[in-house]
C-alpha cells in the first residue's frame, strides 16, 4: 500500500506528463491551445487533488518541460506561462486546504474558480510589465484571458471537479477489511 506522499508524487508526475502530452494533441488544430487551454487542466487537477506544494511544482515544471521537449510554449512566452500555471496550482491547492465546506463539489468549484481568476489576474499583471511597450492593453488582456479561451474555461469547469472527485474517491479510499 502506497503512503499519501508517494501517491501525491506519482499523481503530480502523471499530471506533469499529461500537461506535456495533452497540448500536443490539441496543437494539431491551429490555435486550439489558446482556445482550450489543455496545459491548464492537469495543473489545476494537481493543485486540487495533491495540494499546493505539488500544484505549484506542477505549474512551474510542466510548461518548462513542454517548452524544452516540444517547443510549446515558445521561449518568449515561457516565463508568463510558468508564473500563471504556478499560481493556478498554488491557489487551487491552498483553496482546497483552507476552504471548509461540507459539500465536496461546492468546495471544488469554489477552489477552481478562485484559482482560475487568480492565475489570469497574475498573468495579466506579468504581461502588463513585460509587454506594455508592445500594445498590451486591458482589451487585449480581457480578450485573451476570458473571450478567446471561453471554450477552455467551460471545459475546465465541467471536467476538472468531476475528475478530482473521482480521484479523491478512488485513490484515497481505504481498502475494505477482509473478514477471515
Amino acid at each position: 500500500m502506497m503512503n499519501s506522499i508517494t501517491k501525491k508524487l506519482v499523481s503530480c508526475a502523471l499530471c506533469i506528463a499529461l500537461g506535456v502530452l495533452l497540448p500536443m494533441a490539441f496543437h494539431v488544430i491551429p490555435n486550439a491551445g489558446s482556445i482550450f487551454l489543455p496545459m491548464h487542466i492537469p495543473v489545476l487537477i494537481c493543485g486540487l487533488f495533491c495540494g499546493w506544494p505539488y500544484g505549484l511544482a506542477c505549474g512551474i515544471i510542466t510548461p518548462f518541460l513542454s517548452s524544452v521537449t516540444t517547443g510549446m510554449p515558445p521561449a518568449m512566452m515561457l516565463p508568463q506561462m510558468m508564473i500563471e500555471l504556478a499560481v493556478y496550482g498554488l491557489v487551487a491547492g491552498l483553496c482546497t486546504q483552507y476552504i471548509s465546506m461540507k459539500n465536496e463539489m461546492t468546495k471544488l468549484y469554489m477552489s477552481l474558480i478562485i484559482a482560475m481568476l487568480a492565475g489570469r489576474i497574475v498573468n495579466g499583471l506579468v504581461n502588463t510589465c513585460i509587454l506594455s511597450t508592445q500594445g498590451y492593453t486591458l482589451s487585449v488582456f480581457m480578450t485573451a484571458s476570458f473571450i478567446t479561451c471561453l471554450p477552455g474555461i467551460i471545459l475546465q469547469l465541467i471536467v476538472i471537479p468531476v475528475l478530482v472527485r473521482i480521484l479523491n474517491r478512488n485513490i484515497y479510499k481505504q481498502p475494505e477489511k477482509v473478514l477471515a
